[in-house]
């Protein structure tokens, strides 16, 4: 169901993009970027958080790490991640296969501006074995993202 929805979602807003779907698990970000040769820094990885009572989506780069200081000044409190049941109920996609697109529940959507040192990134497509490769500002504009920067410096290379 939940590639499904993706597919319906990609079907009406942006038929260009092609779905990749892999025999392998392309649940983590070392896995991910293995089945689509890239550096991890390119698979857009989505964290589903709470604060308060506000449950959000935040694509980042695959290698970056959430900075707690930044994500409590940029919403206003303490983030927790969701649940694997909140995340499937909100999300309609499973752990390892979350992305902003084709979503059960309307949430909101913010990209860290780490994204933007890549001209093409890899987020999941609603499914462990499915991606999208797309322009970070391409994606953000599709799913009405806000840009925030919530994430620590990226590794250097």
């Amino acid at each position: 169901m939940s590639l499904e929805s993706v597919r319906a979602f990609f079907s009406q807003n942006a038929p260009d993009i092609e779905i990749i779907e892999m025999k392998a698990s392309t649940a983590t970000v070392a896995q991910a970027a293995e089945a689509h040769g890239v550096e991890p820094g390119r698979i857009a990885k989505t964290l589903s958080l709470r604060v308060g009572e506000r449950s959000f989506l935040i694509v980042t780069r695959g290698d970056a790490r959430l900075d707690n200081r930044k994500v409590k000044a940029t919403f206003g409190g303490k983030a927790s991640m969701l649940n694997e049941e909140q995340v499937r109920s909100l999300t309609g996609h499973p752990v390892g296969g979350v992305c902003p697109f084709g979503l059960a529940t309307p949430l909101p959507v913010y990209c860290d501006i780490s994204l933007k040192a890549f001209n093409e990134v890899v987020p999941a497509a609603g499914s462990i074995h499915a991606a999208v490769k797309i322009c970070p500002e391409r994606m953000a504009d599709l799913v009405g993202a806000n840009w925030v920067d919530v994430c620590q410096e990226p590794p250097s290379a």
